[in-house]
């Protein structure tokens, strides 16, 4: 009767147009007040506990560190140096285009945030060079999923909160897989430009190159110090984050220039808006979860799950297709928040390694984000180019096919994902 209730007063809230976060908190709440034996202070307790949380402490740092990679120039030095690597390749400046957003994920965390900052910058050029529009918005919509798969990724530092997991371990699980899409995406569109005789750059000259890589020298470094820091051991993934938004700071405003301090309150207050909506959504759903927990949903599904005798490949394709159906409608951290909870002790007791689940709930996100009615990467790409919504979407879909043949393949070859945590002895 508890866990009807529960889903079927979120579902109706969120049916009814409530915001997601709301519905989570109320179905949590009433759940509470009408069916368990805790108290109602036992709410505002779990939500202030959200708030200690010390995993959780790295999302509004590494949001402050991609406004100010945003707003401070490095992303459109980023671009120049992709340009610079392969826009002499036909096709090149959309090849470009997907390498800016790799690296530029490397640096936010954020899938958003590297679609509005690549996507400003790099569809514009490609139309003056005579790309479609909709091809340069439905490439770079894809790329910014990387976001959250390439480290640091918010979202996984999401997962390991919920589940308890190493920050570090799933970064470095990222990264083989990132890597191998943003191949995957490039490989796609050299084809499709061969096919349409798209238009390709001069060659840039080696000086030139070495020049671009000087100036996006500094972003780059991000990349070394967190990941470097984290697993040399010198900081915390959370620490890293911090380091991160202050070393962001420090070019944006000293190095490059392209910020002054009397800007930097914008940016900081743009920043804590974001992650202000964000820690409610998390802290919300960290109540639907805790309200899971104590009615010992998880555990019942489990054992009705190992009941029905499922091999591992089938539970992970009913997983898969959960996740696709979730992320057409919620928040990546939302579901990730909801479910984990709920596919943790299945997957454990079904032998499958906590790490690679986590890999694929979040391949599962990066679609969700470029899937209607609410995938933010395409509101955020419509932004970008003043195009309608539903043509970003037409544009989006074709490379949509492309990931979710990576979901087949992140799904049932583990050790794509595990491959270099096990190398590196983690």
């Amino acid at each position: 009767m508890t866990i009807l209730f529960l889903f079927v007063a979120l579902f109706a809230l969120m049916l009814i147009g409530v915001p997601v976060a709301v519905s989570l908190g109320l179905a949590g709440s009433l759940t509470i007040i009408l069916f368990s034996p805790d108290s109602v202070g036992s709410l505002a307790i779990k939500l202030f506990e959200t708030s200690e949380h010390y995993t959780l402490m790295a999302i509004p740092f590494f949001l402050l560190a991609g406004a100010f990679m945003t707003t401070g120039g490095v992303a459109r030095r980023l671009i120049d140096f992709a340009n610079a690597s392969v826009g002499h390749i036909r096709g090149g400046l959309a090849i470009g285009a997907v390498m800016a957003c790799m690296l530029f994920a490397a640096l936010s965390g954020s899938s958003p945030a590297t679609v509005a900052a690549v996507g400003s910058i790099a569809i514009a050029g490609m139309v003056r060079s005579g790309y479609p529009q909709a091809f340069g918005a439905g490439i770079v919509c894809n790329a910014g999923t990387l976001g959250i798969l390439i480290p640091p990724s918010i979202v996984m530092v999401v997962y390991a909160a919920a589940t308890e997991q190493s920050v570090g371990k799933l970064f470095m699980a990222g990264v083989i897989p990132g890597l191998m899409l943003g191949l995957a995406l490039m490989v796609a569109i050299y084809i499709i430009a061969v096919k349409k005789n798209l238009p390709a750059l001069p060659r840039a000259s080696f000086r030139q190159w070495l020049s671009t890589g000087h100036k996006a020298m500094w972003g780059l470094s991000l990349m070394i110090i967190i990941l470097g820091g984290i697993y040399s051991g010198m900081f915390t993934p959370t620490e890293a984050a911090a380091v991160a938004a202050v070393y962001a700071w420090f070019v944006a405003v000293f190095i490059y220039k392209d910020m002054t301090l009397r800007e930097c309150p914008k940016v900081i207050l743009e920043a804590g808006k974001l992650s202000i909506m964000l820690m409610f959504i998390i802290a919300n759903a960290m109540l639907f979860a805790h309200v899971l927990t104590t009615e010992q949903i998880p555990q019942a599904i489990t054992a009705w799950v190992t009941a029905m005798e499922l091999s591992p490949w089938m539970f992970l394709l009913v997983v898969n297709i959960v996740l696709l159906i979730a992320g057409a409608f919620m928040e990546p951290s939302a579901i990730i928040l909801i479910l984990a909870p709920i596919l943790f002790p299945i997957a454990m007791q079904l032998g499958i390694d906590p790490i690679h689940l986590g890999i694929i709930m979040v391949v599962n996100m990066e679609i969700g984000l470029i899937t209607p009615p609410v995938g933010l990467n395409l509101f955020v790409t419509s932004a970008v180019t003043g195009m309608p919504v539903t043509s970003v979407m037409r544009a989006a879909a074709p490379w949509l096919m492309l990931l979710l043949c990576f979901l087949v393949l992140i799904t049932y070859v583990p050790a794509i994902s595990l491959a270099l945590p096990g190398w590196l002895g983690m």
